[in-house]
């Protein structure tokens, strides 16, 4: 069974897209609703702070879609961070040129698929691709061949729906060890919700620190210890949590 946060001895991780919000054609059609909105910023403070989100969005989009509230984040994958007020985030100068190279490369040869959105994500690039399955072999070869040119430097992720293409340097599972170091989240026991193969570097950092990893949907095969039938289950776990009540269990991991 998923076992009840406690207030002061635990730190909460929430993945986004897939995992806290539903899935949508676009990532610009996700819908955070007023509620969620409402136990987030509860449960935050119940935490005394000690609740982050982990996204593959900019921080920036994050921001955008959480407005008003301002939650310790974790961008890109980890690349961009932000606990307190300070952001760290990837310097310009340690951007290549081959990146935009590939960027442009991969608009033009989907510019007549509409279904496709090849996504600048400044460090990175993402191709999604829900409304096009039946060109996923297709979008597979070309992102290992954008990924192949940049070199070593570059990982190929293959999320639901979407390929993206990020600096190897850092990962949802380091990010959530920078803000395990941090003084708001130091000493907690952490509890990490995902919903793909994106989030297993930080089930196992989770994992390897007696926390309490949860795979929400899906039937794949996981580190994650836990599994969340949907979204909806997870959005009924944090207003109970928000609230101070017990919140609902969860399966064993698969």
């Amino acid at each position: 069974m998923l076992p009840q946060p406690d207030a002061t001895g635990s730190a909460l991780f929430l993945d986004v897209d897939g995992t806290l919000l539903e899935l949508a054609a676009t990532p610009d059609q996700v819908m955070v609703p007023a509620s969620l909105l409402n136990h987030l910023g509860e449960a935050h403070t119940r935490l005394a702070g000690a609740l982050a989100l982990v996204s593959g969005r900019q921080l920036a989009d994050l921001d955008r879609l959480f407005a008003p509230l301002r939650l310790p984040t974790a961008g890109l994958h980890g690349l961009e961070t932000r606990v307190e007020s300070d952001v760290s985030m990837p310097a310009e100068d340690d951007i290549p040129k081959a990146l935009g190279d590939e960027l442009a490369r991969l608009r033009g040869l989907f510019a007549k698929e509409p279904r496709i959105l090849v996504e600048d994500k400044g460090c990175g690039l993402a191709v999604h691709w829900r409304q096009a399955e039946s060109l996923r072999e297709n979008i597979d070869d070309e992102a290992e061949r954008s990924r192949a040119r940049l070199g070593d430097r570059y990982q190929l992720l293959k999320g639901k729906m979407v390929h993206e293409i990020k600096p190897s340097c850092r990962n949802k599972g380091t990010a959530v060890r920078q803000f395990m170091e941090t003084p708001r989240f130091a000493g907690r026991q952490p509890y990490y919700f995902g919903d793909d193969i994106t989030d297993e570097d930080a089930f196992e950092v989770v994992n390897a620190l007696d926390g309490v990893s949860v795979m929400v949907g899906g039937s794949n095969s996981t580190q994650a210890h836990l599994r969340l039938a949907s979204v909806t289950v997870l959005q009924e776990w944090l207003a109970a949590l928000a609230g101070g009540d017990s919140p609902p269990g969860a399966q064993p991991g698969l």
